[in-house]
């Protein structure tokens, strides 16, 4: 059956929503889904990742790939557990496996409660990937929810990544994310659940205006969409279909600059153009930087602040780090969020050290040194 109950002709939301999946599938493999393959299915029960369920349970059925679902349970409502009993349970009726509900706790931290849930769901669905041998999880993000993104992204002015919004395909701590759906509407995702028959769950949460996130989904671009016209979340998601890409070949670039600087600091301490560097400190070659762009430099610094421990990098921590590195001011400590000091070293002054050793004339490194 090519659509629950169906009689007549295809829904277009869910022959919509099939082909992204398989084509999302087909891209995150680098080839043609196998009938080995296994896709989990992020699910919390709500019309989108149902929606995603029945569109990928399609695949399943016809055996081209499999799909699973994993349901994790925040237990931050209640009656948490009986939601993820049911959405599992609509998962075993289209005939996915394996189904399974993953019960974690969340602790409160500095970065508030949405952030912590989202960090223990993120970590839930790693273990269960490892667990299944499956390719990945499949999310069901939608335009609406991209918007929604790149909108708190402008609110913090956060750089390109944030403005990139969700990837529809990305790697977090070594699992693989799958957003087929971000080309498609919550209407569209109410539509197939209404095809299918299936009857989701209304998160409460979504409807709370002191989390940021409902505030924009239920005031902010309503808003925007009166005065401005209609069509602002559709151009939202669109930008961060254009800067995505954009921000994820910097961030290569910057990660092979970071490599490099790496590498050249590594052949300085190693030559004793530099003395050695602390222990569990990362050494950058500020040569390196100082000759690539700064757009890169500075996105390799936040890079190497993550790498070792720090936080992402505010946008005033970032620009003392940037002068920092092209040499101006004292020599540091710069204190990075998470633990991080950064200190400028200079070069050795001694004989040889561009001339009988062959190696270029270093200008100094900066050390990057967790602290406790």
């Amino acid at each position: 059956m090519t659509q629950f109950g169906r009689r007549g002709r295809l829904l277009p939301q869910v022959s919509m929503a099939r082909r992204a999946v398989e084509s999302c599938l087909t891209d995150s493999l680098g080839r043609a889904p196998q009938p080995e393959d296994l896709l989990l299915i992020g699910l919390s029960g709500g019309p989108d990742s149902l929606a995603l369920a029945a569109a990928a349970a399609h695949f399943s059925r016809r055996r081209r790939f499999r799909v699973g679902a994993v349901v994790v349970d925040h237990q931050l409502q209640e009656g948490s557990a009986e939601v993820a009993r049911t959405a599992a349970g609509q998962a075993r009726a289209l005939g996915l496996e394996p189904v399974e509900v993953r019960t974690v706790v969340v602790e409160r931290d500095g970065d508030g409660l949405e952030a912590a849930a989202r960090a223990v769901r993120y970590a839930a669905l790693g273990r269960a990937v490892r667990a299944h041998g499956a390719h990945g999880v499949a999310l069901g993000h939608t335009r609406d929810d991209q918007a929604e993104t790149v909108l708190l992204g402008l609110a913090r002015g956060s750089g390109t990544r944030s403005l990139g919004g969700m990837a529809p395909v990305c790697d977090r701590d070594g699992l693989r994310l799958m957003r087929p759906l971000l080309s498609m509407t919550r209407e569209d995702t109410v539509a197939i659940c209404d095809a299918e028959q299936m009857t989701p769950w209304t998160d409460p949460t979504n409807a709370d205006q002191s989390l940021m996130r409902a505030k924009v989904r239920h005031t902010v671009l309503p808003f925007l969409e009166r005065e401005l016209g209609p069509g602002v979340g559709a151009s939202l998601a669109r930008s961060a279909a254009i800067l995505g890409p954009d921000a994820g070949l910097l961030e290569d670039q910057a990660g092979d600059l970071l490599d490099r600087a790496q590498q050249q600091a590594a052949l300085d301490v190693a030559h004793g153009v530099v003395q050695p560097v602390a222990p569990g400190a990362t050494a950058l070659s500020l040569r390196s930087l100082q000759e690539a762009p700064e757009p890169l430099s500075r996105r390799a610094l936040a890079m190497a602040c993550v790498r070792v421990g720090g936080e992402p990098v505010s946008f005033e921590r970032l620009n003392a780090l940037g002068a920092l590195a092209a040499g101006r001011g004292e020599a540091g400590p710069i204190e990075m969020a998470g633990k991080v000091s950064v200190y400028r070293r200079r070069a050795i002054r001694t004989r040889g050290v561009s001339g009988e050793s062959g190696l270029p004339r270093s200008r100094g490194i900066l050390e990057l040194r967790p602290t406790v």
